[in-house]
């Protein structure tokens, strides 16, 4: 767990701590939450299926042992770089893992973790905890184009919203990209959700061999900002795998072109942001954090 006090003051209610590649801790209300988590260290190789490997190339700010408890697993899909051996040897198994049913059944079935629920496109499974709420919807997500998508795990975005006790209102929209390309399904994600607050957006490029990009490189990326329009973006997934090929300053450039800068906000591994609620923005705080990037229950389920 980040030391207590190497968090900016105000993180108690919202804030993000970025491990590295896509795995994030975020701190919502009571809630801890942790996404794709993959705990291997720089040199060793994450299995992505059908004999391809690849190399890490950074070291994780957090070892996996030193987590806090946690109450859900968000993950977007099985891959070796989203949920590797590190994090299957150990997790605690009863934790909570909210998935696609592809990887639940892999979860479950070869893994052990009896409480991983499958979600289909829409669908929302719903926690509660001190009075508060904290949702997860699958949403649409493609990791290749046309049929090659076929061939891989499938992923699927994911859309936290939590709702703070007494008057049921949602205080933040955390919309979680997974390692999906830009396409029709994500601007219906605009079309059904179009009050988004955070944006995770999983970058880098992927290349497999023969040339198939299957994660957003900068310019897609730029472009989904663009189609989703959130009040605050965070960027992952760049640079910790050899099989990446489109870096954070190929991003940077394309936001910055498209006037888009304002909304992004830059987090090193080891560093923690500060997600704005509702009622900050509306008592006048700032839409986008500054980072100093020098710093290292009960469940139910609802149909979309």
């Amino acid at each position: 767990m980040p030391p207590a006090d190497s968090a900016p003051a105000g993180t108690d209610r919202a804030s993000l701590f970025f491990v590295g590649n896509a795995t994030v801790l975020l701190t919502l209300g009571p809630f801890t939450v942790l996404t794709d988590p993959n705990f291997l260290h720089r040199g060793q190789r994450a299995y992505l299926g059908r004999g391809l490997t690849s190399k890490r190339l950074t070291e994780p700010a957090l070892d996996v042992r030193d987590l806090p408890d946690i109450d859900v697993v968000v993950l977007s899909h099985m891959h070796g770089d989203h949920w590797d051996r590190v994090a299957r040897r150990h997790l605690d198994r009863t934790t909570p893992v909210v998935t696609t049913p592809h990887a639940a059944r892999r979860l479950q079935v070869r893994d052990g973790f009896r409480r991983a629920v499958g979600l289909a496109t829409w669908e929302t499974e719903v926690r509660t905890k001190d009075g508060w709420s904290l949702s997860v919807t699958a949403l649409p997500g493609r990791h290749a184009p046309g049929p090659a998508h076929r061939i891989l795990p499938p992923v699927m975005g994911s859309l936290l919203e939590l709702t703070e006790p007494g008057t049921g209102a949602v205080v933040l929209r955390i919309y979680i990209t997974g390692d999906t390309l830009l396409y029709d399904g994500v601007r219906e994600i605009s079309a059904r959700h179009p009050d988004i607050d955070t944006c995770v957006v999983h970058l880098g490029g992927t290349t497999l061999p023969g040339g198939l990009m299957v994660t957003m490189d900068g310019r897609q990326g730029a472009e989904l900002v663009e189609v989703v329009r959130p009040r605050q973006v965070v960027p992952v997934h760049y640079e910790d795998y050899t099989v990446f090929r489109s870096g954070l300053d190929d991003f940077r450039r394309e936001v910055d072109d498209r006037g888009l800068t304002d909304l992004v906000t830059y987090v090193a591994p080891g560093a923690t942001v500060d997600l704005v609620t509702r009622e900050e923005r509306g008592a006048g705080g700032a839409s986008t954090p500054v980072v100093d990037l020098t710093e290292g229950q009960s469940s139910s389920r609802l149909s979309g």
